[in-house]
């Protein structure tokens, strides 16, 4: 069994000898520029190819272009004899590369993808939170009623203290009127008996 650095340079050669041929040596309208050879894999004993394509187009595309090759498969092989210079020149196996196509499905997921974003964006666009935009914000009415209720007991302190003070007033003054009135009944009596002595 060969080494393996030995099977990948001639997995090397056979690619770059398939893709030359393809696109000058061979006049079938079937392949040409259609095809790209993608990756070469050969078996450690050196006699079997797997050689992997791509194809430019649609499905018929792909089966004219493996119609093309299966009847090119003679013509190649010994294109790749001449230039391996090998005793045992391996067979070809061609096989479509699926990793193109995997990376095109994914490319179409993708796009779906964001087209389902952008409608969900544009749907939500004129929507407004259920709760607000911040449902732990203190409401400004909330916070009214609560200055409300403050103003109501600071309002009710206030008429106890009048009253109470209009209270004290109105007993002052009225200690003030009696206190007047007990002097002038005072000075009244006392020249009361002054003018009683000046006629005896």
């Amino acid at each position: 069994m060969a080494d393996k650095a030995r099977a990948k340079r001639l997995a090397d050669l056979i690619r770059e000898v398939v893709a030359e041929k393809l696109h000058r040596g061979i006049k079938d309208p079937r392949l040409g520029t259609r095809v790209t050879i993608t990756d070469t894999r050969v078996t450690g004993d050196l006699r079997e190819a797997t050689v992997f394509y791509t194809v430019y187009g649609d499905e018929s595309d792909r089966e004219e272009v493996a119609a093309g090759l299966r009847s090119a498969k003679g013509v190649l092989r010994a294109a790749v004899g001449a230039a391996a210079g090998v005793k045992h020149t391996p067979s070809l196996e061609f096989v479509p590369d699926a990793l193109p196509e995997t990376s095109r499905n994914l490319d179409d997921l993708f796009s779906r993808a964001r087209e389902r974003d952008e409608e969900v964006r544009r749907a939500s666009a004129g929507a407004e939170y259920a709760g607000g935009a911040d449902p732990y914000h203190v409401r400004e009415d909330d916070e009214d009623g609560e200055d409300g209720e403050t103003g109501t007991t600071e309002t009710a302190e206030a008429a106890e203290t009048a009253e109470a003070a209009e209270t004290a007033a109105d007993a002052e003054a009225a200690e003030a009127a009696e206190t007047a009135a007990d002097a002038e009944a005072a000075e009244a009596a006392e020249e009361g008996g002054g003018t009683a002595g000046e006629k005896g």
